[in-house]
């Protein structure tokens, strides 16, 4: 009979589910003068889990709190414009029941309560990405994993993904 030696190693939990999604509509900054038109997305969303201890029973992580945690920031997010409260040269006024988007000589004017005032610089999916990563950290830190990722795609074979480690 032969013994296996254990070795040390991290399991990782992709969760990718079908209704980690939301639709969108956004702008992308790309310089002090260069923007996208205004445009929508169908955007999916997954996540990995990282680290070196399972639980007795063999287990990672527990999927419920994560996954509705991410259900919630989906459904927060889907059928809204997003906008990026912190861009510069961006000014975002409220007048009435509305939102007035300046930008350049563009002028945009949307509901107020269908608008997500985010606090980032830009809408990429690169800050989308660290965005959900932020908003989910102290659910996965409740797993016991050690590292989170989170993956934003926003149109098939364009996607962005942020990992970091879990703070203790």
């Amino acid at each position: 009979m032969s013994t296996v030696k254990r070795v040390g190693g991290t399991f990782h939990i992709r969760f990718a589910k079908e209704d980690f999604k939301f639709s969108s509509a956004h702008f992308t900054l790309f310089s002090a003068t260069a923007a996208e038109a205004l445009h929508g997305h169908n955007y999916r969303v997954w996540l990995e889990l990282g680290g070196g201890k399972l639980s007795p029973r063999g287990l990672l992580v527990e999927f419920d709190p994560l996954k509705r945690a991410v259900r919630t920031l989906c459904a927060d997010l889907d059928g809204r414009v997003l906008l990026p409260a912190r861009a510069a040269g961006l000014s975002l006024r409220e007048e009435g029941g509305d939102l007035e988007v300046l930008w350049r000589d563009r002028v945009y004017r949307f509901p107020t309560d269908e608008v997500v005032r985010l606090p980032l610089a830009n809408t990429s999916i690169e800050l989308l990405a660290q965005y959900l990563w932020e908003r989910l950290v102290d659910t996965a830190a409740e797993t016991g994993c050690e590292t989170l990722g989170v993956g934003v795609e926003e149109t098939s074979g364009q996607s962005c993904y942020f990992e970091s480690d879990i703070p203790r």
